[in-house]
């Protein structure tokens, strides 16, 4: 009994991280099994024998594992999110993108917790583009960003543009100045940040109320430059938390606005508008980040001063995965650098290139929400998505014969013959005829474990015994139909065509430079039933995984897990 539940939490953690660690399997069991503390010697060497045994398993052994113990849907039965005066029918959630690139992964995360919360609670979500920085935003970001919404399946009670609340900002802006929480700072902005740092005033913060008016209207009006004045809160100069340290909430910024144009030169800083812009569009719960989360005291400070209504703000861990960045200042880089295609590139962790590798929005939705609203940091590698992704694309995908880097194979006494191959899938069987003779290739990792003498089998053809090898190799056919554990892949050369297979492996190295081998392009032999997949068919060469046909004329599939 005890060996299952560590076989079950091992393989997870596996999934998880990529390796399974022995003092993670054995936290688990012990929540689950107090009791077992008494005998915590002889558990350290189970767990320590079994964890060996799952880190030399298959990522296919593993999924196996995974799929039998019922862990994704366990995992989807038991997601309940608990919030602070959270109402049946009365929550409302948010997600806010900024048009100002494309979305990744790390998206997703604040995008489904919000749609899965409102649903929980029968409550609404709504969408809002976060556009009040002129300098980076653009309309095609905006229709790139609905465009993965749709795939996603995500869908929203109310669509929004916090830049249309402007009128509404400047008034609340003129409101804090009359109360005497904000003036009007004209140091630069290395003094301004040498005196946050030494918890020091300005003598700005000393002009009266009627002062700060006439430097507003002159910052609104252009009489004063870009760079000339910034509109600052009165917080405490003292405060342990660096934000509260009268914190900017205005700028000029005279960038033509994508959406506005030219109408409003002064642009609100984020912490100042994303509360206002919250209460007033009625949302309860506002979810985001972790890194956001010394800046929760300054979004309720600014609440309390206007007298809004309160929201709620729940700080989420960042998602981070292995093997990448999710960030668009390394991202960017990479792309203009011509290290990689472009945005939907099958490495990157951006949406277009999660879709263009065939990872399903389910999938992508499964594994973020397995994160849940907790704070706790953890660093899964792209195996756990490609777990969620494999069970969904599992019994559904057609099954074609690939090799890599082909090496001739000769079977000297084989005759010539037409075979049927039969798979059963979810809904349907698929029946495909091959011809097949003496020739054939087989992948080159085959090829080179291949012994003189060895006997093995053809998948689903026939054994045979190896009798040379060489830059090509011979076999001959052995009679009757004797399994082996030994199985190689095989395309007739009669009954082939030439393709390519893209293998996405992690973008960037340990020590976090890119990974110039970051993806590997193999020449391949499949067989002449491909021809009839469709561009963006999702296909599973056998023994190799699932593969998606990203360019047809060329014949170019890039594996999806």
């Amino acid at each position: 009994m005890i060996e299952k539940i560590i076989l079950k939490y091992a393989a997870k953690n596996r999934a998880d991280y990529g390796k399974a660690e022995e003092k993670a399997v054995v936290g688990k069991i012990l929540a689950e099994k107090p009791g077992l503390k008494k005998n915590i010697k002889e558990l350290l060497e189970k767990v320590g024998k079994i964890v060996e045994k799952i880190n030399k398993m298959n990522r296919g052994e593993i999924e196996k594992i995974i799929e039998k113990e019922q862990y994704v849907k366990k995992e989807e039965n038991e997601r309940t999110f608990q919030l602070k005066g959270a109402e049946e029918g009365k929550v409302v959630t948010r997600f806010l993108p900024e048009p100002n690139g494309w979305l990744h992964i790390g998206h997703a995360k604040a995008l489904f917790l919000s749609l899965e919360v409102a649903k929980q609670y029968k409550g609404r979500c709504l969408l809002r583009f976060d556009d009040t920085n002129p300098d980076k935003e653009r309309a095609e970001f905006v229709d790139a960003i609905k465009e993965d919404l749709k795939w996603l399946g995500a869908k929203f009670d109310g669509e929004s543009y916090t830049s249309d609340l402007m009128p509404a900002l400047y008034k609340y802006a003129e409101q804090l100045i009359a109360q005497k929480d904000a003036y009007i700072c004209t140091c630069a902005r290395e003094e301004i940040s040498k005196n946050r740092t030494e918890g020091k005033g300005c003598k700005c913060r000393e002009r009266t109320i009627e002062e700060n008016q006439k430097l507003w209207k002159e910052m609104k009006n252009g009489v004063i430059e870009k760079g000339g004045a910034v509109l600052r809160l009165k917080g405490d100069m003292k405060s342990l938390n660096m934000i509260m340290r009268d914190p900017v909430l205005f700028r000029i910024n005279t960038t033509c606005h994508y959406r506005q144009g030219e109408k409003y030169r002064l642009w609100p800083t984020y912490d100042f508008e994303v509360s206002i812009s919250d209460s007033l569009s009625g949302v309860t719960h506002a979810l985001r980040s972790k890194e956001y989360e010394l800046r929760d005291e300054l979004y309720y400070e600014i609440l309390k001063r206007l007298k809004l209504r309160r929201v709620e703000v729940y700080d989420f861990a960042r998602l981070n995965i292995k093997g990448t960045l999710l960030s668009k200042r390394f991202l960017r880089p990479l792309i203009e650098e011509g290290k990689v295609e472009g945005w939907d590139d099958p490495r990157l962790p951006t949406l277009k290139g999660l879709k263009r590798r065939g990872v399903q929005p389910e999938a992508i939705r499964e594994f973020v929400l397995s994160f849940g609203l907790g704070k706790a940091e953890s660093s899964p590698d792209w195996e756990k998505l490609l777990v969620f992704n494999r069970k969904i694309l599992n019994g559904k995908s057609k099954h074609y014969f690939l090799v890599r880097e082909p090496v001739k194979l000769t079977v000297e006494n084989a005759a010539e013959r037409i075979i049927e191959l039969k798979v059963k899938l979810e809904k349907a069987e698929q029946k495909r005829l091959l011809g097949v003779g003496r020739n054939f290739y087989i992948d080159f990792e085959d090829a080179e474990k291949l012994k003189k003498g060895e006997e093995l089998n053809l998948k689903d053809l026939y054994p045979i015994k190896i009798k040379k090898i060489g830059k090509e190799i011979s076999a001959e056919k052995l009679n009757g139909n004797k399994i082996y554990e030994k199985k190689i892949q095989w395309v007739p050369v009669k009954d082939s065509i030439n393709c390519k297979l893209k293998v996405v492996e992690d973008l960037i190295k340990e020590n976090g430079e890119f990974n110039e081998e970051s993806l590997k392009i193999f020449n391949c032999k499949c067989e002449g039933n491909a021809k009839k997949i469709e561009k963006r068919e999702i296909v599973q060469f056998e023994r190799i995984g699932f593969c998606i046909l990203d360019n047809k004329d060329k014949m170019e599939f890039i594996k999806s897990c």
